[in-house]
């Protein structure tokens, strides 16, 4: 029988894939900066409603958070706010394909970070699964640039490569802050531990990046307001993205999580044929193949 997690995480990957195409959408319409808030803004009511459901019609108590379960959380929500930030910064530097390739490094940064936070351990078959998907996660960068393994190994002293590389080291610090706030409820419902650490996690980045974007961008809280018809299908969809994420944490590793998580460049490289009749090459099936052998090893390995 398939584990809980499994199903979620894909359901996770897909979700995410749809606010990937929304917030592109709304990117013409708004700034980065903008186009980056509505995913909070607008995730924020429908995170709260989803916990208030939970305790109101599916009867499961309210968790009594912690010390430990604020530091989780307001780390988690502050390192994804400054994987975001890095990743746009990325984009102003001439050789940016290459620090962003190594940002991808954050699945080899996860089980580092939860053995030093959780104490998560992997097998050794998950960490071979991990290096392969992880590998295919490379080429799948690489297929669509300039960029060559050669060019990768020659600029790892460059400045856009650390900045990659710190950017992996945030989003996998986000993952693992985020399960170990979950953790930290050791609420007896794991539904309702997630559903409460993203509601705590959204609602502080809605404020925290509330505030940035009216210090820097005020004229973006209009544009903002405008654009909440398409914005509201983006927090629908960043907050089924985000339940499956932090539910799948409750239940499993999150390097375990994330690795299978990947799944959301196949469905990306799926709907590039077909959807927008994209040519391929072959480092792109490369990659393809890759990343789905380290899925199956997980998944058949566990």
């Amino acid at each position: 029988m398939i584990d809980l997690w499994i199903p979620i995480t894909l359901a996770a990957a897909f979700c995410q894939n749809l606010r990937m195409a929304l917030q592109k959408y709304l990117k013409g319409r708004l700034s980065t900066g903008g186009a980056t808030y509505v995913r909070y803004l607008y995730s924020a009511p429908f995170s709260i409603a989803y916990v208030f459901a939970l305790h109101h019609w599916a009867g499961m108590a309210w968790p009594e958070p912690n010390l430990v379960f604020y530091a989780y959380a307001v780390a988690g929500s502050i390192s994804q706010i400054i994987f975001t930030a890095l990743l746009i910064w990325l984009f102003s530097f001439r050789n940016f394909a290459v620090g962003t390739t190594f940002s991808k490094t954050e699945m080899v940064q996860i089980p580092i970070l939860g053995f030093i936070f959780l104490g998560d351990t992997l097998s050794l078959t998950a960490v071979f699964a991990i290096a392969v998907s992880t590998a295919g996660v490379v080429a799948l960068s690489v297929a669509q640039t300039k960029v060559t393994f050669g060019n990768l190994l020659a600029s790892l002293t460059e400045k856009a490569t650390v900045i990659g590389m710190v950017c992996g080291l945030f989003l996998g610090g986000s993952v693992v802050f985020f399960r170990g706030a979950v953790l930290a409820l050791e609420h007896d419902t794991f539904m309702m531990a997630a559903a409460y650490a993203l509601a705590t996690a959204v609602t502080f980045q809605t404020i925290v990046m509330g505030i940035y974007l009216k210090w820097r961008e005020p004229g973006q809280w209009i544009a903002v307001t405008r654009a909440w018809r398409p914005a509201s299908l983006v927090g629908i969809a960043g907050t089924l993205t985000s339940v499956g994420w932090f539910t799948a944490f409750a239940l499993q590793n999150a390097a375990y999580v994330r690795a299978v998580g990947q799944v959301e460049l196949v469905f990306t490289f799926i709907a590039s044929i077909v959807f927008f009749k994209e040519r391929t090459n072959r480092l792109e099936l490369l990659g393809v193949l890759l990343v789905v052998a380290g899925i199956l090893m997980i998944i058949l390995g566990r």
